[in-house]
């Protein structure tokens, strides 16, 4: 099986399996591997543990024969030179690859090997000369592998970065060859090889091409920096992929350090693109015992990265060489080790020892008279000890199984009738239902207390549950009645016709024939008619003297429209249409308030899929999208004032009884609508759900931002000392208030163009929801801020505005 049928394979697992434990593909890299890989070798590899080994593109032959060439055109530079003379000769072409240049061959062991570009070859380098031999021998290596059959490459990144670096120009010219890259392999999958910060490990590369440079005493090298930015690599990959226009086959091998980062730079780097996490013997500890492990903060960053929706690969380079195949006594990383083995190290309380405390460490060790052998698997060992002993999933993870970061336009239920399935979907979440059971029995139980009248003649409590679907609510609702006592008078009102069938089904099956069923548009619905014949309208008539009015009023109106953003599936439209019916002196609804709340975030694999979309489909860019977000990086820091999601506007129902008067006024073009209509077209009728919100974010570290996340929470019911009953899909208040809620994921509207912004900027998010009495749609705006003065800002940025009208919400 190959490494891309196996990582498939995972990814159906995934989604289908329980308890699922996540697939470690482990891979091994030796820097000095320079013969061919052989279907020998990958199998002892494989026996060892190993699922993939990389391997050179070219072998020393190529690299000495790429030597004498720039050796040769360097003398005959000099022997010709002339000052007085500008020209200057064109970079040498490389002659082609002969079999003894490279160790590849097509066959059937490529699709299982990882193939690692020249580390050599200067891409940044600022002299020409150097600069063009090493895109020659990028392509030639390139071209070669993708004609191998190779999917996956690995080519080490840029060796200057930003501010710190000489050669800072050298960036650009690198990310350029990689965009050229991209175009001659045009269906491998390439990762840059970039250490999480600072500089990569120092190692020493013989026939490097950099000390050819012209500028190599002078500029060729870096800067040391007392003050290590630690987003500085990030700022390389950031300028790399936005040269490459977010190209999906573009991603990042990402080398984990000894020492780990801030939670922020974590974090950042948790939403690129991940192909590949890399490990040296640097990156391990050693425990008491001398076996290599990780530490605690090594061991929950790899568990966090691993629940990623395509896990990253990975990668041990240099630990130890494959052993021969002779050698019958290796432990295999199947094995499962003695507990010492990976016993977690011992630092005096700190993650990674201080460099004094691995010295002293290093000198006990080599004085130990009888030192133990190494084992070239140990590393290994231990990272499958480590995928054996993964945390099971959380209850929302197992059913976001499959949903992480993928993209579904929002529902249009005024004017579409929803599947079966969509509603099942729905009713798999039991804490929204426990909650708002638990809002409807409090109601009950209030009434019952404060002894109000009901609007049933035979002194029950109306309860219309106002698009019912499959009546879960309806379900809730009649328990809520049984676990108070209190008598209920059920409506279940749905405009759905294939919804009322099974409604009046489960009527007849489950709820004993006690609920009136009536399909209608809430809107329309006119209220609970009085003469109807059954159970609950005999059991009226008989009691009481009928009605001056057919129709009567609800005490109790109960709802589930919110949307991810509370309003945007047209809540509030629906309430206002259906409020008619409520009783008006105490009638409840339930949800009574629902506020909107957002947050700047950077999203480069939501914003790659967007890209993508956008070839074909015009709105791509401007539809505000459900998506349970996962591969993404929070940008605002939250300080006093300006938290990091903050609300943007809240609705509340019932409406007072003048607002609905002056909509049904201005409904038509009346008067009180001013002849003019409103703003965004129409007469007005709907201008009293219109919105507008500017919030400010502080971000302390520079990023991107690729779109903004949108949440709710909902009152669900407020019994005043009692307490509220509350929802929330926010990340930070969503345990405190509503625990493994599921039922709404987050929605996300997506700017055209990501926008840039350096440290210690202000990003200002403007929205509004707009109407034009026949749809709702928002329209968006983010904008850059930097203090460059007492009390003075200045605007740095500003992103394309954004708007959804083409594809808004029909009323």
């Amino acid at each position: 099986m190959t490494t891309s049928q196996q990582l498939a394979g995972a990814e159906a697992e995934s989604s289908l399996t329980e308890d699922f434990v996540p697939t470690f593909y482990v891979g091994h890299h030796d820097s000095k591997r320079p013969l061919p890989v052989t279907e020998s070798a990958l199998r002892q590899a494989q026996d060892l543990g190993y699922d993939m080994l990389t391997s050179p593109i070219t072998t020393p032959n190529f690299h000495s024969r790429v030597l004498t060439l720039l050796s040769s055109h360097l003398a005959i530079v000099e022997a010709t030179e002339d000052p007085s003379n500008k020209f200057t000769p064109p970079a040498p072409i490389i002659p082609p690859l002969s079999p003894v240049d490279t160790p590849l061959t097509p066959g059937d062991t490529v699709p299982q090997l990882i193939a690692y570009s020249s580390p050599w070859i200067d891409l940044c380098s600022s002299d020409p000369l150097i600069s063009n031999i090493s895109r020659q021998v990028l392509n030639i290596e390139i071209a070669y592998a993708s004609f191998c059959g190779i999917g996956n490459i690995i080519i080490p990144g840029p060796r200057t970065y930003g501010s710190e670096s000489i050669d800072s120009d050298g960036l650009t010219q690198y990310a350029r060859a990689i965009q050229e890259a991209l175009t001659i392999g045009s269906y491998i999958q390439m990762a840059i090889h970039l250490p999480m910060y600072g500089q990569d490990e120092p190692r020493e590369i013989m026939g490097d091409l950099s000390p050819f440079a012209k500028d190599y005493n002078s500029t060729g090298k870096t800067k040391v920096s007392k003050n290590t930015d630690i987003y500085e690599t990030w700022d390389a990959w950031n300028l790399v992929r936005s040269v490459c226009k977010y190209n999906s086959r573009l991603s990042v091998a990402l080398a984990l350090p000894r020492q780990l980062p801030a939670e922020s730079l974590q974090s950042r780097w948790f939403a690129e693109p991940l192909r590949l996490i890399s490990f040296t013997p640097n990156t391990f500890l050693k425990n008491k015992g001398g076996h290599p492990v990780l530490s605690k903060s090594h061991q929950a960053l790899i568990t966090r990265y691993m629940r990623l929706k395509q896990p990253p690969w990975l990668l041990l380079s240099d630990v130890s060489p494959i052993p021969g195949v002779n050698d019958l006594n290796q432990q295999t990383a199947d094995g499962f080790p003695p507990a010492s083995d990976v016993a977690d190290a011992s630092t005096s309380g700190s993650v990674s020892p201080t460099p004094a405390e691995a010295a002293e460490r290093l000198s006990k060790e080599s004085q130990r008279t009888q030192p133990r052998p190494k084992d070239p698997a140990a590393h290994l060992v231990y990272i499958r000890y480590l995928q054996r002993n993964q945390p099971i999933r959380t209850a929302i993870e197992k059913f976001g199984s499959g949903y992480q970061d993928y993209l579904q336009a929002p529902l249009q239920p005024l004017t579409d009738n929803l599947e079966s399935v969509t509603y099942e979907v729905f009713e798999k979440d039991p804490v929204k239902y426990d909650w708002y059971q638990a809002a409807i029995s409090q109601a009950l139980s209030d009434w019952s207390k404060q002894r109000k009248p009901t609007s049933s003649p035979a002194g029950a409590v109306v309860i219309a549950v106002a698009g019912s679907g499959r009546g879960p609510l309806v379900t809730r609702s009649l328990r809520a009645s049984y676990l108070t006592g209190v008598p209920v008078e059920v409506w279940a009102v749905e405009k759905n016709p294939n919804a009322y069938v099974l409604l009046q089904r489960h009527n007849e099956e489950e709820w004993g024939g006690v609920v009136n069923v009536v399909k209608s548009d809430m809107r329309a619905w006119k209220g609970p008619l009085r003469n109807l014949t059954g159970p609950i309208g005999q059991a009226i008539t008989t009691s009481l003297a009928a009605p001056a009015s057919p129709y009567g009023k609800v005490d109790i109106l109960v709802s589930e429209l919110l949307g991810s953003f509370a309003d945007n599936e047209l809540s509030p439209e629906c309430l206002d249409g259906v409020q008619h019916v409520l009783a008006p002196d105490f009638g409840i609804s339930i949800p009574s308030s629902y506020t909107a709340h957002l947050t700047p975030i950077s999203a480069p694999r939501l914003h790659a899929d967007i890209s993508h979309r956008a070839i074909t489909d015009d709105t791509a860019t401007e539809t505000p999208y459900v998506v349970m977000l996962h591969a993404i990086d929070y940008l605002a820091t939250s300080v006093p004032d300006f938290p990091q999601i903050q609300q943007a506007w809240e609705f509340a129902h019932p409406l007072p009884a003048t607002t609905l008067a002056i909509a049904e006024a201005r409904r038509g073009g009346g008067v009180s609508g001013g002849g003019g209509g409103s703003m965004a077209g129409g007469d007005g009728a709907n201008e009293h759900n219109t919105r507008f919100a500017r919030l400010k974010f502080i971000c302390r570290d520079r990023g991107v931002v690729n779109g903004i996340a949108g949440y709710f929470e909902a009152v669900l019911y407020d019994g005043g000392e009692a307490g509220k009953v509350e929802l929330s899909t926010r990340p930070d208040t969503i345990d405190a208030k509503s625990k493994d809620m599921i039922s709404w994921f987050p929605i996300y509207f997506p700017l055209k163009n990501p926008l840039y912004f350096p440290d210690d900027s202000e990003l200002e998010v403007s929205i509004w929801r707009q109407t034009d009495d026949r749809k709702v749609w928002y329209e968006w705006l983010v904008e850059v801020f930097a203090m460059v003065g007492p009390n003075k800002r200045m605007r740095l940025g500003m992103s394309e505005a954004g708007t959804s009208r083409k594809i808004g919400c029909l009323m």
